[in-house]
């Protein structure tokens, strides 16, 4: 199942592509990662689908990864006695702990946290930034506000407050229920959401124990205060768009955008680019230029991945969603300017013995105009580090960890091949034909194509990589 482009696309599961068909369909069309959005959907509905994912795994014969979404808090109005209550510009309106339904002077917030982080002249956002309030009068029940922008609000809208740390655990108790299950099923990847500070990865890493990646959606303006050590303790990263956008002027996006992926490709960790790539398909059978654009101009910056939200989980056109990312990033991958800007962003390699391989490794594999290089790991890192050089060859990863290569199929150009292999004193040309038979089987290679090899000797060490080797095909 040989993809014939590098970046990777993740597709989110849902009422729409819910069944084995449309499932399968899904991942011929290109599919490289299912996200499983635990903000919605039964258990039984996960469990239900990741059974389907392995079968298909099974039947295909190669590796397919599984991500599961975590909710983290939700803050949300409550409810209004008229259901919804339309606020002008210029207006007071006061937010405070009653539960009795809102009308047109006041609200609940059913959320002491926030009145506990808030000062004068801290903004709130309602409705993903419809609605935007300044703080005039503040204690810890209430609070008084200017509204800034006005508009309606109504039951249980979604409040932000960009800006301000909350004195919370980002992980719900639905959270802790929902990792649990989730990791019971076998996921390879945890998202988390509303991360703020370092910590809030800490606690997640904590609970996960190294059963499986974890993958930071970076949601809040604290979290890029952050970056350096949250970029360190996570290991990939999402850009959640929707989120970031509500809380960062639209024209800042963009550059964070970005950063993201220039920082996460220096660190070797795989970036996901969210939210909004393909929306109008939710609807509708084609995209709009600009959403086909903001697909391509995530690969041209060098993105791991690009993702499906509601367009593959709950549009009308699931599949068709998929082949037109597929069809973009075929596109943009065949023109030379994108491996130009690439090469031109290549990261300086650390003076390691494993980042000096595979900064040679791309080097050999442009100057012999090698169809596959081949990368053995035991743990993924020698894939990533062969992945931050985006070589112009595809890299064909082979481990014998089935959890490793579902991993790192949301890397840029990784094809993992889970393989048998002897461990410690392995025969290194057995290694090399084993490398040079399954770039053959996997169709990467035919007779008289170079074949570049990474591993390390002793063989089957973690974190040996110390070997470059070029093979030719015979």
């Amino acid at each position: 199942m040989r993809r014939n482009r590098k970046a990777k696309i993740v597709a989110t599961l849902g009422p729409a592509s819910s069944t084995e068909t449309t499932i399968r369909e899904l991942y011929l069309a290109g599919v490289d990662v299912f996200r499983l959005n635990f903000s919605h959907g039964s258990h039984e509905d996960h469990r239900d689908r990741v059974e389907i994912i392995r079968r298909i795994e099974k039947e295909i014969g190669h590796p397919i990864g599984i991500l599961m979404d975590i909710q983290g808090p939700k803050l949300r109005l409550g409810t209004f006695r008229h259901h919804s209550v339309e606020l002008a510009k210029g207006d007071t309106y006061r937010l405070d702990l009653d539960a009795s339904p809102g009308d047109d002077h006041r609200a609940p917030l059913l959320h002491p946290e926030i009145f506990a982080a808030l000062t004068v002249g801290s903004e709130l956002m309602i409705d993903d930034g419809r609605v935007k309030l300044e703080v005039t009068e503040s204690s810890d029940q209430h609070l008084v506000a200017k509204v800034l922008v006005g508009g309606s609000i109504s039951d249980n809208k979604g409040v932000n407050i960009p800006g301000v740390v909350l004195p919370i655990s980002v992980i719900t108790e639905k959270d802790r229920i929902d990792l649990q299950y989730g990791l019971s099923l076998g996921v390879d990847w945890v998202a988390q959401s509303f991360v703020q500070q370092p910590d809030d990865v800490r606690e997640l890493r904590s609970l996960v124990k190294g059963r499986a990646a974890i993958m930071v959606k970076m949601e809040k303006p604290s979290a890029l205060e952050n970056l350096d050590e949250i970029l360190e303790l996570c290991d990939g990263m999402m850009v959640a768009r929707g989120d970031l956008g509500v809380e960062l002027p639209p024209e800042k996006v963009p550059i964070v955008q970005k950063r993201l992926i220039r920082q996460c490709r220096q660190a070797g960790k795989p970036v996901v680019i969210a939210t909004h790539m393909l929306d109008s398909m939710v609807h509708v059978p084609v995209p709009t230029r600009a959403e086909a654009s903001d697909v391509a101009t995530a690969i041209y910056d060098g993105a791991d991945a690009v993702m499906l939200s509601a367009e593959s989980a709950a549009g009308d056109y699931p599949v068709r969603s998929v082949t037109i990312m597929n069809k973009i990033i075929f596109e943009v991958e065949q023109d030379p300017l994108a491996q130009n800007i690439l090469d031109a962003q290549r990261p300086d390699p650390n003076a390691t013995t494993a980042d000096a391989i595979c900064n040679a490794l791309q080097k050999v594999t442009h100057v012999l105009s090698s169809t596959a290089t081949v990368t053995y790991t035991s743990s993924g890192s020698t894939a990533l580090r062969a992945a931050r050089e985006r070589p112009r060859a595809p890299i064909l990863s082979l481990t014998p960890e089935i959890g490793i290569a579902r991993y790192l199929c949301v890397a840029w150009g990784v094809h993992p091949v889970l393989i048998d292999v002897a461990s410690q004193g392995a025969d290194l040309m057995e290694v090399i034909n084993a490398a040079k038979d399954i770039a053959v089987k996997e169709n990467f290679a035919k007779s008289g194509d170079a074949v570049i090899i990474a591993a390390g000797l002793p063989f089957g060490i973690s974190g040996t990589t110390n070997l470059l080797h070029i093979a030719w095909v015979d």
